[in-house]
């Protein structure tokens, strides 16, 4: 949707992650959702080169558009699912910087690299044996605790799954070189 923020609409929003427009007829704040239920979840505020446009990204709670719609244009709001990696990738992060008790990643980073390893090892075993004598189904979701466990590791060397994806087109290329 395409909204108008003034200070006051922008700082609200980022005290309380829920997007707030100024509305410039009604001379007053709203927040997307407060009638409708349909908030939208900050996640990133992006500005332009001209420092005169903001791209906020958000998470919808329902649909955007006051006529029931996605978005005010028609378009469906999806987001491809390997983008969900990244997003995997972001929580697994912030669990390694909070470490709040209780949680698994959390376990899996006090235990440290050689713990982590090891883990990738074991679902990586798991997942050849159920390609082998196992269900797809099984399959699958020996292959997504790989990629959860590798993602930790990742992210306990400091690497982006964003870094493995550069690596893999580079390796698309027909000039790349194995090193």
């Amino acid at each position: 949707m395409l909204g108008f923020m003034n200070q006051e609409a922008y700082d609200k929003t980022l005290s309380t992650k829920k997007v707030t427009f100024y509305s410039r007829t009604r001379k007053c704040l709203w927040t997307k959702g407060e009638e409708s239920g349909n908030y939208l979840h900050l996640v990133e505020i992006k500005v332009d080169c001209d420092n005169d446009t903001l791209l906020v990204l958000v998470h919808p709670e329902g649909p955007t558009c006051h006529k029931g719609t996605d978005t005010c244009w028609g378009e469906q709001n999806k987001r491809p699912s390997l983008l969900f990696l990244s997003e995997l990738q972001d929580f697994i992060e912030k669990r390694y910087q909070e470490l709040p008790d209780g949680s698994y990643t959390t376990s899996l980073f006090r235990e440290g690299i050689n713990r982590i390893a090891q883990k990738v090892g074991e679902e990586a075993l798991e997942a050849v044996i159920e390609s082998v004598n196992g269900t797809d189904e099984r399959l699958v979701y020996e292959t997504s605790d790989l990629f959860y466990h590798l993602i930790v590791l990742l992210t306990y060397k400091g690497i982006r799954i964003e870094d493995v994806v550069r690596e893999l087109e580079n390796r698309h290329n027909p000039g790349w070189k194995k090193h």
